[in-house]
Protein backbone atom coordinates (compact mmCIF):
# COMPACT_ATOMS: atom_id res chain seq x y z
CA UNK A 1 0.00 0.00 0.00
CA UNK A 2 1.40 3.08 -1.24
CA UNK A 3 1.25 6.10 1.70
CA UNK A 4 0.98 9.98 1.70
CA UNK A 5 4.18 9.33 3.57
CA UNK A 6 5.45 7.46 1.04
CA UNK A 7 4.65 9.83 -1.87
CA UNK A 8 5.00 13.13 -0.08
CA UNK A 9 7.84 16.12 -0.16
CA UNK A 10 9.85 16.28 3.32
CA UNK A 11 10.85 18.86 4.75
CA UNK A 12 7.59 21.41 4.54
CA UNK A 13 7.74 23.63 6.95
CA UNK A 14 4.87 25.94 8.55
CA UNK A 15 4.84 30.20 8.45
CA UNK A 16 3.18 30.98 12.28
CA UNK A 17 0.00 33.50 11.68
CA UNK A 18 1.65 36.09 12.89
CA UNK A 19 3.75 36.36 10.62
CA UNK A 20 3.75 39.26 7.38
CA UNK A 21 3.12 38.23 4.22
CA UNK A 22 6.54 39.64 3.09
CA UNK A 23 8.08 37.21 5.68
CA UNK A 24 6.25 34.35 4.14
CA UNK A 25 7.03 35.47 0.48
CA UNK A 26 10.61 35.17 1.58
CA UNK A 27 10.10 32.26 3.22
CA UNK A 28 8.81 30.92 0.10
CA UNK A 29 12.09 32.41 -1.88
CA UNK A 30 14.49 30.52 0.50
CA UNK A 31 12.50 26.79 0.08
CA UNK A 32 11.39 27.29 -3.63
CA UNK A 33 8.17 26.56 -2.79
CA UNK A 34 4.62 28.46 -3.95
CA UNK A 35 2.83 27.31 -0.20
CA UNK A 36 2.90 27.45 2.93
CA UNK A 37 0.90 25.80 5.66
CA UNK A 38 0.25 28.07 8.44
CA UNK A 39 0.19 27.69 12.07
CA UNK A 40 -1.52 28.79 15.05
CA UNK A 41 0.63 28.86 18.43
CA UNK A 42 0.60 25.98 19.30
CA UNK A 43 1.57 24.65 15.94
CA UNK A 44 -1.74 23.18 14.36
CA UNK A 45 -2.66 23.92 10.56
CA UNK A 46 -4.90 26.93 10.46
CA UNK A 47 -5.04 27.19 6.80
CA UNK A 48 -2.54 27.68 3.71
CA UNK A 49 -0.87 30.52 1.79
CA UNK A 50 -0.10 30.47 -1.40
CA UNK A 51 1.79 32.87 -3.11
CA UNK A 52 -1.01 33.96 -5.76
CA UNK A 53 -2.92 34.77 -2.04
CA UNK A 54 -0.01 37.33 -1.49
CA UNK A 55 -0.33 39.01 -5.13
CA UNK A 56 -4.06 39.08 -5.69
CA UNK A 57 -5.27 38.83 -1.85
CA UNK A 58 -3.28 41.11 -0.62
CA UNK A 59 -0.89 43.24 -2.88
CA UNK A 60 -3.06 43.42 -5.55
CA UNK A 61 -6.00 45.45 -3.52
CA UNK A 62 -3.23 47.82 -2.51
CA UNK A 63 -2.31 46.31 1.00
CA UNK A 64 1.03 46.33 2.49
CA UNK A 65 2.92 42.84 2.72
CA UNK A 66 4.43 43.79 5.58
CA UNK A 67 1.62 44.63 7.61
CA UNK A 68 -1.09 41.60 6.80
CA UNK A 69 -0.63 38.65 8.03
CA UNK A 70 -0.46 35.18 7.57
CA UNK A 71 -3.33 34.45 9.51
CA UNK A 72 -5.48 37.28 8.01
CA UNK A 73 -5.30 35.25 4.89
CA UNK A 74 -6.57 31.88 6.04
CA UNK A 75 -9.71 31.06 4.90
CA UNK A 76 -12.05 28.14 5.13
CA UNK A 77 -11.10 24.92 6.68
CA UNK A 78 -7.72 23.62 5.99
CA UNK A 79 -7.64 20.19 4.70
CA UNK A 80 -4.61 17.81 5.57
CA UNK A 81 -3.98 13.89 5.42
CA UNK A 82 -2.14 11.29 7.65
CA UNK A 83 0.91 10.60 6.85
CA UNK A 84 -0.19 6.83 7.29
CA UNK A 85 -3.24 7.61 5.06
CA UNK A 86 -3.16 5.43 1.67
CA UNK A 87 -2.84 7.17 -1.63
CA UNK A 88 -6.55 6.86 -2.48
CA UNK A 89 -7.57 8.72 0.67
CA UNK A 90 -4.79 11.33 -0.70
CA UNK A 91 -6.74 11.37 -3.93
CA UNK A 92 -10.29 11.51 -2.12
CA UNK A 93 -8.97 14.75 -0.27
CA UNK A 94 -7.44 16.77 -2.76
CA UNK A 95 -10.39 15.51 -5.90
CA UNK A 96 -12.92 16.40 -3.02
CA UNK A 97 -12.22 19.61 -1.88
CA UNK A 98 -10.80 20.75 -5.53
CA UNK A 99 -6.91 21.45 -4.17
CA UNK A 100 -3.60 21.32 -5.32
CA UNK A 101 -1.32 20.64 -2.25
CA UNK A 102 -2.15 18.58 0.89
CA UNK A 103 -0.54 18.96 4.27
CA UNK A 104 0.40 15.71 5.84
CA UNK A 105 0.44 15.43 9.59
CA UNK A 106 1.46 12.80 11.85
CA UNK A 107 1.42 12.81 15.64
CA UNK A 108 -0.43 16.48 15.42
CA UNK A 109 2.92 17.28 13.66
CA UNK A 110 3.46 18.62 9.91
CA UNK A 111 6.06 16.43 8.20
CA UNK A 112 5.73 17.03 4.59
CA UNK A 113 3.59 18.40 1.62
CA UNK A 114 2.01 16.82 -1.16
CA UNK A 115 1.60 19.16 -4.29
CA UNK A 116 0.99 17.90 -8.09
CA UNK A 117 4.55 17.27 -8.66
CA UNK A 118 4.82 14.90 -6.22
CA UNK A 119 1.43 12.90 -7.94
CA UNK A 120 2.92 13.01 -11.52
CA UNK A 121 6.14 11.10 -9.43
CA UNK A 122 4.14 8.65 -7.77
CA UNK A 123 0.93 7.59 -9.53
CA UNK A 124 -0.14 6.09 -12.85
CA UNK A 125 -1.47 8.40 -15.64
CA UNK A 126 -4.72 7.39 -14.68
CA UNK A 127 -4.80 8.45 -11.71
CA UNK A 128 -3.24 11.76 -12.72
CA UNK A 129 -5.83 12.05 -15.19
CA UNK A 130 -8.62 11.24 -12.98
CA UNK A 131 -7.31 13.98 -10.45
CA UNK A 132 -6.63 16.75 -12.70
CA UNK A 133 -10.01 16.42 -14.08
CA UNK A 134 -11.79 16.65 -11.01
CA UNK A 135 -9.01 19.26 -9.20
CA UNK A 136 -9.44 21.56 -12.56
CA UNK A 137 -13.16 21.41 -13.18
CA UNK A 138 -15.03 24.08 -13.45
CA UNK A 139 -17.38 25.29 -10.52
Amino acid sequence: MTTAGDIMHRGAQWIPRHETLDRAAQLMRQLNVGALPISDENERLCGILTDRDIVVGCVAMGHDPAKVTAGEMAKGTPRWVDAEADVDEVLHEMKGHQIRRLPVIENKRLVGMISEADLAKHLSEEQIAGWAERVYAKG
